[in-house]
Formats: C-alpha cells, sequence, structure tokens
C-alpha cells in the first residue's frame, strides 16, 4: 500500500542527510592527507599520526558541521590540539625521553610527508628536525611547523592554538633560535652525489675498509642507533674512528648475522624522510633503515633504525614499491 503523502517528507529528509553525511565525509578525505602530514612532523609516528587524524574524523563526525565556516581551519585546529594533547601525556614524556627515541622513518613519496615545495618544508620532516622537535615544548613545536611547513599567518596560528599573536611571535623566535643552535651540518647534496658517497660507504663498511670509511666522514660525525630496540637508550657514537668501526662491524657479513637476521638481507638505496638511505630487506619486510645527513661531501651523521615497531609503515610502503637493484642483493 502507497504510504500516505504526510509520510513522504521524512524519507526524503532522510535521504537528504545520507548525501549530506557523503559530502561532509568527502571534505574530510579531501584533508586527510594534509592533517596527517601535520599530526607526523608534529608526532614523529605514523601511528600516531593516523590514530590523531581518525580521533579528528570523530570530532568531525558529531559537529555541527552547518555551523563550521572553514573546515580546513576548523579540522587543523582539531588535530594540533589532539597531538599537543598526546605530547603533553605523561606516557608520551616516558616514551619520548631525550636520548631514548628517534622518529619513525617513511620512504620518500609517502604522502605523509606532505608538502615539499620549500626548503622548510623539506628540512621539516627530515628526521634531523623531527629529532630536533623533541627539544622544543610542545607549543613551540606547534607554532614553528605552522609556520615553517604550512605557511600559516601568525594570526591563524593565534587562533588555530588559542594564544596571542604576540606569543605565537615569541614562540616561533625560540623555536628558531633552539633548532638553529643544535642543528648540525647537512645540506641539500646532489641525489646523485648522495648516493655515490652512500655506494663507497656501504662498500667499504661491508669489505672492512676502515681508512675508507673514516675518509668518508666529516671530523664530527656522529652515529646513532635504537639498537634495534633492544636497549632502551639510544646509541651513540661520536668520532670517526668510532662511527666507521661500528659501521664495519654492523655491515660486514658472517654466517652469525644470518642467523641471526633469519636469511640473507638485500641492501637498496633509497630516500628515507628526504635523505639518502641504505633500507635493509628479508623478503618483503624492511629489517632496517640507515640515513644519512651529507655536509660538503662527506658524512656528517649516520641513523640506524631497526625497532620493528617503528618500520610498520615503511614496510608497507616499500612492498608497493618498484626498487632499483640492490646494491648487495645477497648479503
Amino acid at each position: 500500500m502507497r504510504p500516505p503523502r504526510s509520510a513522504l517528507p521524512p524519507r526524503v529528509a532522510h535521504v537528504d542527510s545520507i548525501a549530506t553525511d557523503r559530502f561532509d565525509t568527502s571534505r574530510f578525505e579531501a584533508s586527510r592527507n594534509r592533517l596527517a602530514s601535520l599530526a607526523y612532523r608534529l608526532l614523529g609516528s605514523a601511528a600516531d599520526a593516523e590514530d590523531a587524524v581518525q580521533d579528528a574524523f570523530l570530532h568531525w563526525q558529531a559537529a555541527d558541521r552547518q555551523r563550521i565556516k572553514v573546515p580546513e581551519a576548523w579540522l587543523t585546529k582539531v588535530v594540533t590540539h589532539l597531538c599537543l594533547d598526546r605530547l603533553r601525556s605523561a606516557q608520551a614524556r616516558r616514551e619520548r625521553a631525550v636520548g631514548a627515541w628517534l622518529p619513525e622513518p617513511l620512504l620518500d613519496g609517502d604522502p605523509m610527508l606532505g608538502p615539499a615545495d620549500t626548503f622548510e618544508q623539506r628540512e621539516s620532516v627530515s628526521l634531523a628536525v623531527l629529532t630536533l622537535m623533541e627539544r622544543l615544548s610542545p607549543v613551540e613545536r606547534a607554532v614553528y611547523l605552522l609556520r615553517e611547513a604550512f605557511s600559516h599567518s601568525h594570526a591563524e596560528i593565534a587562533e588555530i592554538l588559542d594564544i596571542t599573536v604576540s606569543a605565537s611571535q615569541q614562540h616561533l623566535h625560540r623555536a628558531r633560535r633552539r633548532v638553529t643552535a643544535t642543528r648540525r651540518g647537512g645540506d641539500e647534496t646532489d641525489p646523485a652525489a648522495a648516493r655515490r658517497i652512500v655506494e663507497e660507504f656501504l662498500a667499504a663498511a661491508s669489505s672492512g675498509r676502515t681508512e675508507r670509511l673514516v675518509a668518508l666522514l666529516t671530523d664530527d660525525a656522529i652515529a646513532i642507533s635504537d639498537g634495534a630496540g633492544l636497549t632502551e637508550k639510544l646509541l651513540r657514537f661520536d668520532t670517526p674512528q668510532r662511527v666507521a668501526a661500528v659501521a664495519r662491524a654492523g655491515f660486514r657479513p658472517t654466517p652469525a648475522k644470518r642467523r641471526l637476521t633469519g636469511g640473507p638481507l638485500a641492501f637498496h638505496y633509497a630516500r628515507v624522510n628526504g635523505a639518502p638511505a641504505i633500507v635493509s630487506v628479508l623478503g618483503d619486510r624492511v629489517f632496517g633503515a640507515v640515513t644519512f645527513d651529507i655536509a660538503d661531501g662527506r658524512i656528517a651523521t649516520v641513523r640506524g633504525i631497526a625497532t620493528a615497531a617503528r618500520l610498520g609503515r615503511l614496510t608497507e610502503a616499500w612492498r608497493r614499491h618498484e626498487p632499483d637493484t640492490p646494491l648487495i642483493a645477497q648479503w
């Protein structure tokens, strides 16, 4: 039986509601990559960034969206505050103690790395700067990234963070000073030259040529490793000789190492967080990533990340990636 005419409007309203929800979801999805890029820069963790963006989506669904005049600005504010809450939590402070934490590495091309049109945008996602962010307060970090990486005005930042324009300017000044004071050497080396340097490093390390390794390093070179998650503190080596020794010990193949890794690794050249890198792969799983900061044609910093929890997104991206011929096919 056909329903009475008076029963039709609610159905029409229901259809309109579904259409509106779909439209609003599409508007959120259009901002997702940018929001994830902001969250990753703030948190240094892809998994935490994904959680923050998903929480923002729940806030978006629960909000009176008809009253939101500029959705992108509203979402930026929500994501920023969710990340700041995470950074301020006691658990995060324990997990991210300076000297015990490295950012999660991402393969170049990952949308979570976000915009890379300017030097400031590229630098803001480098592992060097993401590590330095730990020395800033949460608000200083947010101001620095919103200004340097996303080009927000101080008026916009003040609105996002619920602070004054003057406070935003002061936070940016302090953040820039701290980042500049602690930033180690590293430059935007020609990609082809960077690759040659990394290939030479791997060849020297895997064959045990310590003198050649030292020659490839700056006089103040350092190496930092997460110890594959086997230690609570990062491992740090502060002289070219010690960096060369640990590189030789790490990259020289032995039967014992093959048993430990579960098989022969393949070593590939890649770009990780905008830097030249060596990615070690076992089957279709990334076993570790070593990134390099290069200054004036030599290696200034070596970072080794092999904790499985930090390599999940990199492994997923690698499975979709078509790598070049490995530098070492069977280690």
